[in-house]
């Protein structure tokens, strides 16, 4: 590349950053005007004076300046009493060494202490509520929570939670629990390798049920697909819920935020910060830096919001408050080698899916041997793992539809319109809807066919006024699905190939020439005093009963808490005082927009650059997508047509399924129960396969029927030449067409046209003509 042809390429990139940048500051100042307008109308307006002058004490916001002095003062002790409690269960937690916030009680059954590589996880079996019954040959449940900074206990925070709504259908549930310090020497792969045998000992303990449902949060979905994928013959469907899978990708659309987290990699120079930040914690990684992290991305949040509700609900909201502060005040540690591995790996590195991430063994992590379905649950309201980062994995890792069918993978993809990041685990409405539907129809979705579907819960209400939900499933293209996501075609993906090589740079040069000097001054001394006073940990621990200037707070609280009488709600007062929050927080989320904004720019600024230096060294997940031409050149295709003529009966009852293949209807959950019941009861004339297998055959034939149908018609025959095999297949076909259950689903004129030429391909009587002709051995 030329320095001129550098120079127009620096001052394309300059022109589109600024675009970007303008288009998003003009979005931001407007979302600040109207909500600063609508706060300022009700604030200032006439109709607000009128309420002040209203002279009845009893009507609508009255004003009363005594009565709203009082319940301030009140507001006030309450709310910081509330923060020393809040204070008085950190220092108690800690003493503890932290537990797991599960509501449920729970028994542990191995201690990953005690292994020969030791490492700081268990297994609890949780214990079911009174009530609640459990049977044992169901399918149990293993749920992974996220070890990012925070503590375990979020899947199983409440009562309608993902181990509520499991324990509740009558399954048994386990939890992958860990404890506050790592292991020495401890690792991901060594936490891997412990998984791994939870899982084996949760199979012996329910040898007569389906294999186990995994359940992944967060960093416990990448977790379980690692986990899944170098022991495939172990987990059962998984279910991956805001689980950052490819961390390049970004939003589809050109809206609030834009995921500011990916390019925190590359703004603060690649993985060498996490490093020196573990360094000064004499080889552990205080968790307190990531939670601080995703504080500092909704500073409106984190600074006013919440504990502004906290203060205007003050007679309501401590019991929630304390509760969810209980694990999100409980900060957890890493060893060195795990944050490292994280942040080369996953973060900047982007390598899960490639392959490039090898185990313990050596082989590297192959997401497509997982053989069980999997279900990915992702929110467009997520600004940590949007959509993109949850699901372009799949198109890194399969390329094509074919792929995904040819490998025999079922992938369900569930979409939540608004809900944040913890709202997707810790969310009650979304347990009692998504989760439940999601438990319901796990065995049906292990029967689909091979392909990749959109999952939709529809929700109505009854005569009675109960809520029901209608599961419907559509089968997508990845190509489609693909090109929805990423508006940009995933272009803005290959700064990032600038951000690995920087990172590397830069981690060398620490590891040489700072990293000495670090660890000479540092010892568990130092690093306890630096963990302490952590911001989030001092802002806890002082506002306790440790802090001897708070002596007069608890008992003043309570004697408010005995004379308070909180009916001030309707005092104009008190309505001013909301609209003045809504204007801090407004000035807030504007500052995080504009923020943002300008990160972006900057991000682009430099790495974009940097990107269209080095443009031919094009990253492989690129490299992969923009391959194109004839899909039958593709080796997984080839293969299935070869193979057109060659198979058995198992092989012919997927063609002939395929042949008959209602194209591209929705598939109600009903109709999915009525294959499972139909299934088992014709299990005589089905082939005897594991599902796995049945789902692999099922996607080579469904290769075949697309690409070469007339003859996967023409070469049936010689799949079955033995006459009781097409006997039987025909049967087979003539007993579900006369099932009662069958009849309402009408087929349409061109299955019924297929049906009859599946017929003449299979003659009973020429088979046994030419099996009594044929010379004897």
């Amino acid at each position: 590349m030329t320095y001129a042809s550098r120079l127009a390429r620096s001052q394309e990139i300059a022109g589109k950053v600024t675009r970007v940048f303008q288009k998003r500051a003009e979005l931001a100042q407007q979302q600040f005007s109207e909500r600063a307008s609508e706060a300022g109308t009700h604030l200032f307006s006439n109709g607000g004076a009128d309420h002040f002058m209203n002279a009845d004490a009893s009507g609508p916001g009255r004003f009363d300046g005594y009565a709203y002095a009082v319940d301030l003062m009140q507001r006030c002790i309450l709310f910081w009493d509330v923060l020393r409690q809040r204070g008085n269960n950190f220092v108690e937690q800690t003493k503890r060494g932290l537990e797991p916030v599960l509501h449920f009680d729970h028994e542990m059954l191995i201690d990953g202490r005690t292994f020969a590589r030791p490492v700081n996880y268990a297994l609890l079996r949780i214990v079911p509520p009174e009530g609640v019954t459990i049977d044992a040959r169901k399918r149990p449940y293993l749920v992974i929570d996220p070890r990012a900074g925070h503590g375990p206990g979020i899947g199983g925070f409440k009562d309608d939670s993902q181990v509520g709504v499991a324990l509740r259908a009558g399954h048994p549930v386990y939890f992958v629990t860990f404890f506050r310090d790592p292991q020495p020497g401890q690792t991901l792969l060594d936490v891997c390798a412990a998984e791994q045998l939870f899982v084996k000992h949760v199979r012996e303990l329910h040898p007569e049920s389906l294999k186990p449902a995994i359940v992944g949060n967060c960093q416990g979905g990448w977790a379980a697909m690692m986990l899944a994928s170098s022991q495939p013959d172990d987990a059962g469907p998984l279910v991956i819920n805001g689980a950052p899978m490819s961390y390049w990708s970004g939003a589809w659309s050109a809206g609030e935020g834009d995921n500011p987290m990916r390019y925190s990699g590359g703004m603060l120079g690649g993985t060498w910060l996490a490093s020196l930040t573990a360094d000064l914690g004499n080889g552990k990684f205080d968790g307190a830096h990531l939670v601080q992290n995703f504080e500092n991305l909704n500073p409106a949040n984190s600074l006013w919001d919440k504990y502004y509700h906290l203060f205007d609900n003050i007679d309501t909201e401590p019991p929630r408050f304390l509760d969810f502060e209980r694990w999100w005040g409980g900060y957890y540690l890493m060893n060195r080698e795990e944050i490292e591995w994280i942040t080369r790996n996953l973060f900047v590195g982007n390598k899960l899916w490639s392959g490039e991430v090898r185990g313990g063994s050596g082989a590297s992590f192959d997401l497509r041997a997982i053989k069980s379905p999997i279900i990915l649950f992702a929110s467009l309201g997520d600004n940590i793992t949007p959509p993109q980062q949850a699901f372009n994995w799949v198109a890194d890792v399969y390329g094509s539809t074919d792929e995904i069918k040819a490998r025999g993978q079922v992938i369900v993809g569930l979409m939540h319109e608004n809900i944040g990041h913890l709202g997707i685990f810790v969310s009650g409405k979304v347990a009692k809807k998504e989760y439940t539907q999601i438990a319901s129809v796990l065995e049906a979705i292990e029967s689909f066919p091979p392909g990749l579907y959109g999952m939709e819960i529809a929700e109505h209400r009854t005569d009675d006024g109960k809520t029901e939900y209608d599961v419907t499933f559509h089968e997508r293209r990845l190509e489609d699905i693909t090109a929805r996501f990423n508006r940009f075609e995933r272009a803005d993906e290959s700064p990032f190939e600038a951000v690995r090589q920087v990172s590397d740079f830069n981690q060398r040069a620490y590891e040489l020439f700072a990293r000495p000097f670090v660890q000479a001054m540092t010892n568990d001394t130092t690093a306890t005093f630096l963990r302490a006073f952590h911001p989030l940990r001092a802002q806890r621990w002082m506002l306790s009963d440790l802090n001897p200037w708070l002596a007069w707070l608890g008992p003043t609280a309570d004697a408010v808490r005995a004379a308070r009488k909180p009916d001030t709600e309707r005092n104009a007062l008190r309505e001013t005082e909301r609209h003045g929050s809504e204007l801090i927080s407004a000035s807030l989320d504007y500052y995080r927009a504009m923020r943002d904004a300008a990160t972006e720019s900057l991000f682009f600024s430099i790495y974009g650059n940097l990107f269209s230096l080095h443009q031919d060294e094009q990253p492989e997940a690129l490299k992969h997508q923009a391959e194109a031409g004839d899909p039958r050149a593709l080796p997984f295709v080839q293969d299935a047509l070869a193979s057109i003529a060659h198979g058995g009966y198992a092989e012919a009852v997927a063609r002939v399924a395929c042949l008959l293949m209602r194209g591209d209807e929705p598939l109600p959950l009903a109709r999915l129960i009525l294959r499972q019941e139909l299934a088992a009861d014709y299990a005589e004339y089905l082939p005897q396969l594991p599902r796995d297998e049945w789902r692999r055959m099922r996607g080579e034939q469904e290769i075949i029927v697309r690409y070469e149908p007339e003859q996967a018609l023409s070469t049936l025959p010689g799949l079955l030449d033995d006459a009781d095999d097409r006997r039987k297949l025909l049967t087979l076909v003539d007993k579900l067409l006369s099932d009662s259950r069958v009849q309402g689903i009408a087929p349409s004129d061109a299955q019924r046209d297929m049906l009859a030429r599946v017929r003449a391909a299979l003659p009973v009587k020429a088979a046994r003509t030419a099996r009594r002709s044929a010379p004897a051995h």
